[in-house]
C-alpha cells in the first residue's frame, strides 16, 4: 500500500482566471493585463580598484514602470482612467497549482495594487464582429504584489518605501535623510 507523499511540491500551473477593478469595487470591463517588469535603476562605475567597469543597482530605485492593459472592447469606465489623478486599480486572481504528492489542485489568491496616473488610452479599432482592443498604459508610484495572502513586494516611489519579503529595503535610508 502506498502512502500519498506530503504537499512540499506545489507547482505552479496557470493563472485560472482574473478580473480588474478600479477603488477595488468597480470591475472595469474584459481585459488582459502586463503587469510592470522592476527594472533597477544603475549607474556605471569604473576607477582605480576596480577592474573595469560594472553597472551598480541603486537600492531601492527603478525606472518608470507601466501597466498595459489590453481590453476587449473600450468601455465608459476605462476610459474614466483618461483623468489627470492618482487611480486605484486592483488586479485579483487564482493561481492553480499542482500538488506533486497528492496529485490535486491548489488554488492561490493573487492580488496586486496599483496607483497609477495616465500615460496613453486607447480606444481601438472598429471592426464588425471583432474586438475592439483598446489599450490602457499606466504609469505606476505605488505597487503591492501579494500570493496567498502573503505580502511579497511593496514599492511606493513618492513615500521612499520599497518592501521586500516582509523587510523594508529603505527604512534606513529613509532615516539617514531624516524621514
Amino acid at each position: 500500500m502506498s502512502q500519498a507523499l506530503p504537499a512540499t511540491n506545489l507547482i505552479p500551473a496557470v493563472l485560472t482566471n482574473a478580473k480588474v477593478y478600479k477603488d477595488g469595487v468597480d470591475q472595469l470591463g474584459v481585459a488582459t493585463v502586463d503587469a510592470p517588469d522592476f527594472e533597477c535603476l544603475t549607474e556605471s562605475i569604473t576607477g582605480l580598484g576596480i577592474a573595469g567597469e560594472m553597472d551598480v543597482p541603486v537600492a531601492g530605485h527603478f525606472k518608470a514602470m507601466a501597466l498595459k492593459i489590453k481590453w476587449n472592447t473600450v468601455t465608459d469606465k476605462a476610459v474614466e482612467l483618461l483623468q489627470p489623478v492618482g487611480h486605484h486599480i486592483e488586479i485579483r486572481g487564482n493561481i492553480q497549482q499542482l500538488d506533486a504528492g497528492s496529485g490535486k489542485f491548489v488554488n492561490k489568491a493573487v492580488k496586486i495594487v496599483a496607483k497609477s496616473m495616465p500615460k496613453k488610452i486607447g480606444i481601438g479599432k472598429f471592426e464588425a464582429g471583432k474586438k475592439m482592443e483598446p489599450e490602457t498604459e499606466l504609469e505606476l508610484y505605488y505597487y503591492k504584489l501579494w500570493i496567498g495572502g502573503r505580502e511579497l513586494v511593496e514599492l511606493d516611489k513618492l513615500n521612499f518605501i520599497f518592501v521586500l519579503n516582509g523587510v523594508d529595503q529603505l527604512a534606513e535610508v529613509r532615516a539617514n535623510l531624516g524621514m
